[in-house]
C-alpha cells in the first residue's frame, strides 16, 4: 500500500475554492482550508502532479511535523528532534523561508536561524557531514510557519513559486501573474466554453499572459511543463521514475491537444511595446502560430469572420490609480462595452478589475461577481452574457452623486479591514453566544471611516455620518467609496444585501420621510420576538438597536403589569412587553406609518390586539389631556425625539425644555408601586433636578448598554423613576 502524505499547497488570496477542485483532480483529499492556501492529503505521486499540473497554486508543501514553538528554545528543541538526513543530502544545501511571529519570536530572520541551526545540530549530531546553508540554488528549501504556539514544517517541492512558467521574463506595465490569470479563466467558464467551440479575445491583452494561459489550458498543456528544475530534484526522498512517467504523460497530453480542434486565441493592445513583449512571451510558452496578437486599440476592434459564434472576451484593462487615467476610464469601458456588443454578441465577457465602479459604464448588466486580489490590490471579476438584452444605460461613478465601491488608499482601507476582523471575532462571538443575530459591528471605532455598521441576520445596514464642512468632499466620497469596498469583502456580503445611507440631523416631518419606496420588509427575531424591519425606504430599520437590554428587562419585568408605551415607534417594547406576560397595553405615536407597523409587530406575534392597542396620537397633547378612566399603568416607557415640530403636533417639542413636564405627566398615570422607564438620546442632555426631589431616580444607562455599544456610550441615556414612598 502507497503511503499518504500531508500538504500545504498556496495560493492566491480568493482562490482557495478553485484550487481545492482542482488538487481533488490530482488525488489529494481536502485536509482543511487555510487563508491563502490548502491543507491536503494524498500519495507522492499526487504531489508531483500539483508541481507539474497546477494552474492555481504558488507552491507545493510536503508536511514533515508540527513542533511546539512557544519559545526559541522550544522551537529549537523540536526541529532538532527530527529526521532531517531524510530530507536534506547529505553534503548538501538548504535553505528556510520563515512566516509568522508570536510572543517569543517576533523577527522572521530570528526565527529562520533557529530553525536552522536545529537542522544543522540535528544532522551533525547523527554524524553526517555539516550541510551548508545557501539562500541562492539550495538543494533543498525548508518552509517553517509559526501559527501561535505551533510550528508547521515542511520541504517546498516546488522549488519556486509556480506562477512562474517560463514563458515570462518580460512584463508589460501592470503584469498579471499567471496562476491569478488562470483563476479568472476558470471563474469565467472558459474550460466549458472551449469545449463547446467557443474561441478567446482579449482586446487589451498586454503582455499576453491571459491569452497564454487561455491556450495552456485549452490545449491540455502542463503549466509547468518548461520548467527544468523543481524543489524535489535533490531531495533524498526523490523518486525519479515516477516523476519521469508524469512528465513522459505530460508531453503525451501536450500533443494530444494540439491534434483536436485549437480555438481562436487571439490578443490585441494599442501599444507596439508590449505587444512586441507578447510575442516573445508566446514563442517561449511554445504556442508560435497558435496565439495571434496584433497591435490594435479598443475603437479599432472588429470581429474577423473566422471566428466562432460562441467564445470569451476576458480582459484585464487600467485601474486608474492615477487621476488624469481615471477620467478617461468611464469612457475605455463604455467603448469596451459598445463594441463587444456591436462584434460579438452571444459570446461571454469577462472584465478583471481593481476599479469595479466602472463596471456600471460598460453598458450590459453584470450577472456575476468574484471578489479576488491582483496582488495586495482588491479587485473583481465582473461576468456579462453579451447580448442586447442585457444592455443597459452606461454610467460614469465619478459623476456627481455615484458612490462605487473603490480602495484608493490600501494602507488606510488595511486599517479598517483589520478593526471590522476584530469586532466580527470579538462582537460578534459575543452576539453568538447571546443568541442575538442584530447587533452593531462598528460605530466610527477609527476617525477616518465615520460609519455605523449594523448587522440584521446577513443583511448590512450602513449609515455614514454626514462629513463636517472642514472635510473636502472629494475626500469624504473617496473614504465612502473605500469603506463599502472593505465591508463588502470583509463581511462577504452581496450588493443587494447591503444597504447604505448618510445619516444627517433629522427634525420636524423629515423624520418620517421616506428614503425610498422598495416595501422590502423582512422580519428578526430578537430574544424570542419577532420583529418587522426594513432597511431601505426610512432613514431608520424599525429598529432601535442600542435598545435591546432595555427591551429584554420590559420583557422579563412586564407579567401581570399593565404598560404603556409612549412615541411606541414600531411598537418593539410593547412586543416585548407583550410577550413577556403584560396584562394589557396602549402604544402612542403620532405617524400612521409606525402605528401600522406596531400593529403588524404584534399580530407577528399572536398577541390580541383589543388587550395591546396602539393609537395614532400626538403624545404631548394626550399626556396633557386630564387622566381618564383605565389610564393608569404599572410600567410605562417613554423614549421621546429631541425635538420636533411636526404639522400633527399641537406645538414643539423640546426635550431638554420639555421632559420635566412630560415625565410628572407620567408620574400621574403610573400606579403607586409601578415604573416609569424614560430614556432619550440628546447628547447634552441635563435632567431637570427638581424631578430628583419629587420622585425616586436612577440612572441605569450602564446596564442598558450591550457589548457592541460600549464604544458610544452616549449613544442614550436611560432613568428608571417611581414614586417616593410614603410612611
Amino acid at each position: 500500500m502507497l503511503s499518504k502524505h500531508v500538504f500545504f499547497v498556496t495560493c492566491p488570496k480568493g482562490v482557495e475554492y478553485l484550487l481545492a477542485d482542482e488538487l481533488e483532480s490530482f488525488g489529494l483529499a481536502q485536509v482543511r482550508n487555510a487563508p491563502a492556501g490548502i491543507w491536503v492529503e494524498g500519495e507522492l505521486e499526487a504531489g508531483y502532479r500539483a508541481c507539474l499540473w497546477s494552474r492555481l497554486a504558488n507552491r507545493v508543501i510536503l508536511h514533515i511535523a508540527e513542533v511546539d514553538a512557544r519559545s526559541a528554545d522550544e522551537l529549537y528543541e523540536g526541529v532538532v528532534g527530527l529526521d532531517w538526513q531524510a530530507h536534506v543530502p547529505a553534503g548538501g544545501s538548504f535553505r528556510v523561508t520563515f512566516l509568522g511571529q508570536n510572543e517569543a519570536i517576533r523577527n522572521t530572520q530570528f526565527g529562520a536561524q533557529k530553525v536552522k541551526d536545529g537542522i544543522v545540530d540535528s544532522i551533525r549530531g547523527a554524524g553526517s557531514p555539516r550541510p551548508s546553508v545557501a539562500q541562492k540554488d539550495p538543494d533543498v528549501t525548508i518552509s517553517a510557519r509559526l501559527n501561535r504556539g505551533r510550528l508547521s514544517v515542511g520541504l517546498d517541492l516546488s522549488g519556486h513559486s509556480l506562477h512562474m512558467r517560463g514563458y515570462r521574463t518580460e512584463q508589460g506595465l501592470a503584469p498579471l501573474k499567471e496562476n491569478l490569470a488562470a483563476a479568472l479563466l476558470l471563474r469565467a467558464g472558459w474550460p466549458d466554453i472551449a469545449a463547446a467551440g467557443g474561441d478567446f479575445v482579449d482586446p487589451m491583452c498586454g503582455s499576453g499572459t491571459l491569452v497564454i494561459e487561455a491556450a495552456l489550458m485549452a490545449l491540455d498543456i502542463a503549466p509547468g511543463r518548461k520548467q527544468e528544475r523543481f524543489g524535489f530534484d535533490k531531495w533524498p526522498g526523490h523518486q525519479p521514475e515516477l516523476w519521469m512517467g508524469l512528465r513522459q504523460e505530460a508531453e503525451r497530453r501536450a500533443h494530444e491537444g494540439k491534434q483536436r480542434r485549437i480555438p481562436v486565441f487571439a490578443g490585441f493592445d494599442q501599444d507596439g511595446r508590449v505587444i512586441d513583449t507578447a510575442r516573445k512571451n508566446i514563442q517561449r510558452a511554445g504556442l508560435d502560430g497558435i496565439v495571434q496578437v496584433d497591435v490594435r486599440s479598443i475603437s479599432q476592434f472588429q470581429r474577423d469572420p473566422a471566428w466562432a459564434e460562441q467564445g470569451l472576451v476576458l480582459t484585464n484593462p487600467p485601474y486608474g490609480e492615477r487621476l488624469s487615467e481615471r477620467k478617461e476610464l468611464a469612457g475605455l469601458y463604455q467603448k469596451l462595452g459598445e463594441v463587444v456588443l456591436r462584434e460579438l454578441s452571444g459570446w461571454r465577457l469577462g472584465l478583471f478589475t481593481g476599479a469595479p465602479e466602472f463596471g456600471k459604464s460598460v453598458g450590459l448588466r453584470s450577472f456575476k461577481q468574484y471578489n479576488l486580489f491582483n496582488g495586495k490590490l482588491p479587485a473583481q471579476l465582473l461576468l456579462f452574457e453579451v447580448h442586447p438584452d442585457n444592455a443597459r444605460v452606461p454610467r460614469d461613478p465619478d459623476a456627481a452623486g455615484g458612490v462605487m465601491p473603490r480602495i484608493a488608499n490600501p494602507e488606510r482601507a488595511a486599517m479598517l479591514r483589520n478593526r471590522l476582523k476584530k469586532n466580527l471575532k470579538t462582537i460578534g462571538q459575543w452576539a453568538r453566544k447571546q443568541g442575538i443575530d442584530c447587533y452593531r459591528l462598528y460605530d466610527a471605532d477609527m476617525p477616518e471611516y465615520a460609519l455605523a455598521i449594523d448587522l440584521y441576520e446577513g443583511r448590512v445596514h450602513v449609515q455614514e455620518y454626514a462629513a463636517p464642512k472642514s472635510i473636502d468632499d472629494k475626500a469624504a466620497r473617496e473614504r465612502w467609496a473605500e469603506a463599502l469596498a472593505v465591508i463588502a469583502e470583509v463581511l462577504e456580503t452581496k450588493p443587494e444585501n447591503m444597504v447604505c445611507k448618510q445619516r444627517q440631523r433629522q427634525s420636524g416631518t423629515r423624520q418620517y420621510e421616506k428614503q425610498a419606496a422598495s416595501g422590502e420588509y423582512f422580519n428578526v427575531r430578537e430574544h424570542g420576538c419577532v420583529l418587522k424591519v426594513n432597511l431601505k425606504d426610512y432613514l431608520d430599520t424599525g429598529l432601535f438597536l442600542d435598545h435591546r437590554p432595555v427591551r429584554h428587562w420590559i420583557q422579563q419585568h412586564a407579567r401581570g403589569k399593565r404598560f404603556l408605551n409612549l412615541f411606541c415607534y414600531t411598537g418593539a417594547a410593547t412586543v416585548h412587553a407583550a410577550v413577556g406576560g403584560a396584562s394589557r397595553s396602549l402604544s402612542l405615536d403620532m405617524s400612521k406609518t409606525y402605528v401600522s407597523w406596531a400593529q403588524d409587530n404584534l399580530s407577528l406575534n399572536g398577541v390580541d390586539l383589543r388587550k395591546h392597542v396602539v393609537e395614532q396620537a400626538d403624545c404631548l397633547s394626550w399626556l396633557a389631556d386630564r387622566k381618564t378612566a383605565n389610564q393608569t399603568f404599572d410600567l410605562i416607557f417613554m423614549d421621546p425625539p429631541t425635538f420636533s415640530n411636526s404639522a400633527r403636533m399641537a406645538g414643539v417639542l423640546d426635550i431638554q425644555r420639555d421632559h420635566g413636564t412630560m415625565v410628572r405627566k407620567c408620574m400621574e398615570r403610573l400606579s403607586s408601586d409601578g415604573l416609569l422607564i424614560f430614556s432619550n438620546n440628546f447628547r447634552k442632555f441635563k435632567l431637570d433636578e427638581d424631578l430628583e426631589a419629587e420622585f425616586e431616580v436612577k440612572e441605569v444607562t450602564a446596564s442598558t448598554l450591550d457589548k457592541d455599544f460600549q464604544r458610544n456610550q452616549k449613544i442614550h441615556r436611560c432613568w428608571h423613576i417611581q414614586h417616593k414612598l410614603t410612611d
